[in-house]
């Protein structure tokens, strides 16, 4: 088991890696202290493969234990679907010492952590991801959120985890789409942060299905960058923005497109493209530097190019209500090098208009 801890201030945790840690969880929860009950939230798929193994395990170590389901998908993120969730706390009777466990991908972990963070003003949620995209990113940080139909993630709070279980044995079931989905985000880690591990990337003959001991050592990087960034910025007050990087594009590509065309990790890679692009056209990076990130997503055989209807100024028009705009003005995440990022920049609409033109077909 590799234990990386997340030192906050006033709500530390531990991301524990471990092999078959599924039928340990319980274990590990009984470790915080007195908890009564535990609501695992999942979504239908997840709970059939996993839920009982987990439900066994919290009740072997003396929880009194109930389960909901969400449906699966981000179109799914919704207000609606965290009341199931309220629903489920008021009749398994949750109170303040009780806690929820998120058990499925980075949807399921913020609505789950949106509910925690909610319920009776606040009870603890456990993160157990169950998809390789919320192992590296979704599950640590205490990001979480719902959609509204002009922007994703606009209704949130930050509620720190009191435990992030990551078991890979689980990604045995994940399909193919979703690991190369994951990919664009541990291809953002080594863009903003390292840029040894961009080089590794580089180096390895595929990105489709890591081998067990590369999967390993891309979960940890992984992990260990999300979390120092948190530490050092838990609510995203300055550093912590560099891990928007690609999300501006990104995530205006899955709300144009109804969270039905791209998966996140799919709108994170066509946003670091678009970004790359246009910090090579304002001279913050070097064309050369541009061309090895689109290469690399390239490799992990995510998308370079969106095919889809949507046009240009509905793009501008959804990035306006992304929670990254300020004083009217879309910021951006732009990068100067691989492995180091700027913050906050401002985009000439003809430049971002001109990249976003270019890539769109």
């Amino acid at each position: 088991m590799i234990r990386i801890p997340v030192a906050l201030p006033m709500d530390s945790y531990d991301i524990r890696i471990d092999e078959g840690g599924l039928e340990r969880l319980g274990e590990y929860l009984a470790e915080l202290g007195k908890v009564n009950r535990a609501l695992v939230v999942s979504n239908p798929v997840v709970l059939r493969h996993y839920g009982a193994r987990v439900v066994r395990s919290l009740n072997a170590a003396g929880f009194e234990t109930a389960s909901v389901t969400v449906p699966a998908g981000e179109r799914h993120k919704h207000l609606r679907s965290v009341e199931r969730i309220y629903q489920a706390a008021l009749e398994h009777r949750l109170e303040r010492s009780s806690l929820l466990v998120a058990l499925g991908g980075g949807v399921v972990g913020d609505m789950a952590g949106f509910a925690a963070s909610t319920w009776l003003r606040g009870i603890r949620v456990a993160q157990v991801p169950t998809t390789l995209l919320a192992m590296v990113d979704a599950a640590i940080g205490g990001k979480t959120g719902v959609n509204h139909p002009v922007g994703k993630n606009l209704i949130g709070t930050f509620h720190q985890p009191c435990l992030v279980l990551i078991d890979p044995q689980v990604l045995g079931t994940l399909p193919p789409r979703e690991t190369r989905a994951a990919m664009a985000e541990v291809i953002k880690y080594g863009i903003i942060w390292d840029a040894d591990l961009f080089k590794r990337l580089e180096q390895l003959p595929s990105l489709q299905r890591p081998d067990s001991r590369t999967l390993t050592t891309l979960l940890v990087r992984s992990c260990q960058t999300k979390a120092e960034v948190v530490v050092r910025d838990e609510r995203e007050g300055g550093l912590r923005a560099i891990l928007n990087y690609g999300h501006t594009v990104g995530h205006a590509l899955e709300s144009a497109t109804a969270y039905r065309r791209y998966l996140h990790g799919e709108g994170v890679a066509l946003g670091m493209v678009a970004a790359g692009r246009v910090a090579a056209a304002m001279d913050l990076w070097s064309p050369e530097a541009a061309h090895r990130q689109e290469a690399l997503i390239a490799k992990a055989r995510l998308p370079v190019r969106w095919k889809c209807d949507i046009v240009t100024d509905a793009l501008l028009l959804h990035m306006q209500s992304d929670k990254k705009v300020e004083s009217g003005k879309v910021r951006f995440v732009l990068p100067e090098a691989i492995g180091r990022v700027r913050t906050g920049v401002g985009v000439p609409t003809e430049v971002l208009r001109r990249v976003l033109d270019a890539l769109h077909g």
